[in-house]
């Protein structure tokens, strides 16, 4: 028998769901490569969680790896607490309810409560709620913004933070025990779902979540505007508008056709606001009501995307240019030195520009929120007001500790109402930062790895690079690289190159969520005079060409 047979039958002695049990029984039938991809192996923690399409066996999410991570949790949890308690939330996705279900009864089997809370919830409630109530960890089960067919579990611990090293490693190799040792939670390892531990929590958790949010709305600021807002299909309508009406705004116009939480996301390819087409119809609904502003969350309301109008039509705002955005208004609305910013190395550098500026403190770190919040966790003496990262992640002030699209949507909502209460608009805003401190251009492009074996043929990408590294890319000669993988950096080991331009900058990554390499670019030109707009098409055909050659290299670099 093989290695991946035993594995299956194994598999199948503990999984209680009829629909991947009838899956694994036929791959068993009929064997070959697709029992052998399913069963050896199983998926990894990535960002702070694990994430995956749905199905069975271990290199899939189901209920079998949802029950082993509580698990592992649980365990984890006992070896530092007596009596921990776990925060969980779960968005609309299939099976979402049933994992975080899944994972209360596995808990409290081990003897370890929880708070389930009412759901489907946005990932920012269950973050403050982690904060609020003391819990010693959190559990969301989410997929954020990945394709229609996945599923997964961010954990966070008792800092209100998503897991990093030793912990993530700690859970990781927990779960290799529960599968090595045969000793993966059964039904009858699992507490009845009345059990006494198993708290329920009520909609006063999730009120308490929108009073602080709205709460950072000024009071007097001003708030007459007109937003045209979608969840995708997602979890964050309800909290959203609540948010926005309790700060003094009027409440949103909704995308009808997007309004209620759908798994299934039938209107979009995929449900992410950064993709081409996600926001067609709140675009054609902000023309219908002539908005001022556009706001969309991604399926669990963790990301903020932002359109603006202009002469000619709607402008949606890239991650850095939002991020710029909100930390103007922040700093300009706030006082001391103390003050802390952060953002990721591939990022927009114009932060740092702001935070000299501002005579605040600035840090940048890794990609991903799990250390966005560190370097305010590593120093008392900081204040965190705000923090960043390109794909659309915000977080202002310290009602969570991860990225938090409600909470942006708030504040982005106040500045564009400050700007128009000033007969100015919200370009307008943007342009006076590119005449303060150059026009920054960023781009990404994407090199999918897709078939089998896709983490081994991004690694010969990234290998390959490293034993030829180029010397010029687009005509912009490489003045210094920085191998993150390598120790003398400062931070972390991650799998990042970073290779500083004449002229430009450019970063290259795997996401850890999905089979494709990254490869980050950008371009800073002086703004002339006020002639902003040629800047700004002179910085982004260049940066256009730089990702474009970058991406080009890496693939030959791996052949």
């Amino acid at each position: 028998m093989s290695d991946a047979t035993a594995s299956a039958r194994r598999w199948l002695d503990v999984d209680p769901d009829p629909e991947t049990r009838a899956e694994t029984e036929q791959l068993l039938a009929e064997g070959g490569p697709a029992l052998d991809e399913r069963f050896s192996g199983r998926l990894e923690f990535g960002t702070a969680g694990i994430r995956g399409a749905m199905g069975a066996g271990p290199m899939r999410m189901n209920r079998v790896l949802a029950r082993a991570t509580a698990a592992a949790v649980g365990c984890a949890l006992l070896a530092d607490h007596e009596a921990p308690t776990v925060a969980i939330g779960y968005d609309a996705r299939r099976n979402s309810e049933l994992f975080a279900e899944d994972s209360a009864r596995v808990l409290a089997g081990l003897g370890v409560a929880s708070l389930l809370l009412p759901g489907p919830i946005p990932t920012p409630v269950l973050a403050h709620a982690l904060l609020r109530t003391g819990a010693e960890a959190g559990i969301m089960v989410t997929a954020s913004h990945n394709p229609r067919p996945d599923n997964g579990i961010k954990v966070y611990w008792s800092d209100g933070a998503q897991i990093v090293p030793p912990i993530d490693r700690r859970i990781s190799d927990l779960i290799d025990g529960l599968f090595d040792g045969g000793g993966l939670p059964a039904d009858g390892d699992l507490a009845d779902d009345d059990d006494p531990l198993i708290g329920r929590g009520t909609a006063v958790d999730v009120e308490s979540y929108v009073v602080a949010a709205a709460g950072l709305s000024e009071l007097d600021a001003p708030h007459d505007l007109v937003v045209a807002y979608t969840p995708l299909h997602g979890v964050g309508r309800d909290v959203l508008v609540d948010t926005l009406t309790l700060a003094g705004f009027t409440s949103p116009y909704v995308v009808a056709e997007q309004a209620e939480p759908d798994g299934t996301f039938p209107t979009v390819e995929f449900p992410n606001p950064e993709e081409p087409g996600a926001l067609d119809l709140v675009l054609a609904l902000a023309d219908e009501v002539d908005a001022d502003l556009v706001l969309a969350n991604d399926p669990d309301a963790d990301r903020l995307a932002v359109a603006i109008p202009t002469g000619d039509g709607w402008r949606p705002l890239s991650g850095d240019e939002i991020g710029a955005l909100l930390a103007e208004h922040v700093l300009t609305c706030g006082s001391g030195d103390d003050r802390l910013v952060v953002t990721t190395l591939v990022s927009s550098r114009l932060l740092s520009a702001q935070a000299a500026h501002h005579g605040v403190r600035y840090a940048d770190t890794l990609t991903g929120f799990k250390w966005i919040v560190r370097p305010g966790l590593a120093d008392p003496s900081a204040r965190f007001v705000f923090g960043y990262e390109e794909a659309l992640g915000y977080l202002v002030g310290d009602l969570t500790r991860d990225k938090d699209g409600i909470t942006a949507a708030v504040v982005f909502a106040e500045l564009a109402a400050t700007a128009r209460s000033s007969d100015r608009t919200v370009l307008d805003l943007l342009h006076d930062l590119w005449r303060r401190h150059g026009v920054h251009r960023t781009a990404l492009r994407t090199v999918r790895v897709d078939g089998p074996d896709g983490d081994g043929r991004m690694a010969a990408l990234l290998t390959g690079l490293r034993a030829s590294p180029p010397t010029e890319i687009a005509g912009l000669p490489v003045l210094a690289i920085t191998d993150y993988a390598q120790p003398g950096t400062g931070l972390p080991a991650s799998d990042l190159i970073a290779l500083d331009l004449d002229g430009g900058r450019l970063l290259l990554r795997p996401s850890g969520t999905e089979p494709m390499l990254k490869v980050y670019g950008e371009v800073v030109e002086s703004a002339r005079g006020d002639d902003v707009e040629a800047a700004e098409a002179d910085a982004g055909r260049a940066v256009a060409a730089l990702v474009d050659a970058a991406a080009t290299l890496v693939v030959g670099s791996g052949s």
